[in-house]
């Protein structure tokens, strides 16, 4: 990891409601990110009622890299700034495990890709997105677009090579 890395402690509470159809008995939905733990352990019920439970799903870091500033720029610039928490299945008594706490929009998007993991965005939290915002004015370096061009193809060369499968020998 870059040493100009900095790694900001979190809190994530999910909660568990009946399943609105017969094919899902529970929902998840993530429904805060905290910027200070409670001191008790991973998936402690807070809360139960008409229910839905609410657990404290862990402690998680989110890691800001120097490179990466680009990202968490486009993110504070939105109108709503957001926090992604991802959970992932687990052989866990609760069934999830916490996986990642981002403000980066491409890891966000890494993780729903994996068609596995809950997903959710979330309003940055004030302090949160205040360290954001000033170790993107530390680090953010503006890069000019390059566009690459390719090389022109030379359609006689083509033409002068034989099957793939002579260029084998």
């Amino acid at each position: 990891m870059n040493p100009k890395s900095l790694r900001i402690p979190v809190a994530v509470l999910a909660e568990r409601r009946p399943g609105v159809t017969q094919w899902a008995e529970h929902v998840w939905r993530v429904v805060e990110v905290l910027e200070e733990a409670p001191p008790v352990p991973d998936w402690t019920v807070l809360r139960e009622e008409q229910g839905r439970t609410l657990f404290f799903a862990g402690a998680a870091e989110v890691v800001l890299h120097p490179t990466d500033t680009s990202n968490y720029k486009h993110n504070l610039e939105a109108a709503t700034p957001l926090v992604w928490v991802a959970l992932r299945p687990a052989a866990t008594p609760a069934g999830f495990a916490l996986q990642t706490v981002t403000v980066d929009p491409g890891e966000a998007h890494l993780h729903a890709d994996t068609g596995n993991d809950l997903v959710e965005a979330l309003p940055l939290p004030p302090g949160l997105r205040a360290t954001a915002e000033a170790f993107v004015a530390e680090h953010h370096v503006e890069r000019q677009f390059y566009k690459r061009k390719r090389d022109k193809a030379d359609p006689q060369a083509l033409a002068r090579r034989g099957p793939a499968w002579e260029d084998e020998e």
